[in-house]
């Protein structure tokens, strides 16, 4: 049996997205919900450069991946400093907890 490449790539991009999704159910650490969002975006990427390639525009396909992903690099820096920042504020970076911060 060969498989065709672009549903190994399709395969890896479910992959990615269930990881990432449950890693965001899953945990109320915010930096852990960072890091899941990190590899949803990842799966995003990989799931547009295989459309790029299927569809033979590969070249502007790549040109989106790099500005997602640079695009992607500053929302978790600004997101990590975020973290660290309330963790210094308020001792936790559990979820949960900062949501009764609101009343």
């Amino acid at each position: 049996m060969i498989l065709d490449p672009l549903i190994l790539v399709t395969a890896g991009v479910c992959l990615l997205a269930g990881v990432g999704l449950y890693g965001l159910l899953a945990s109320r650490n915010l930096i852990k919900l960072i890091v899941a969002m990190q590899i949803l975006t990842k799966a995003a990427v990989l799931a547009l450069v295989a459309a790029g390639a299927a569809s033979g525009r590969i070249n502007l396909s790549q040109s989106l991946a790099i500005t997602v992903i640079v695009v992607d690099t500053v929302v978790a820096a600004v997101g990590l400093a975020l973290g660290v920042q309330v963790r210094k504020r308020f001792g936790s970076l559990d979820a949960a907890n900062l949501a009764s911060l609101r009343r």
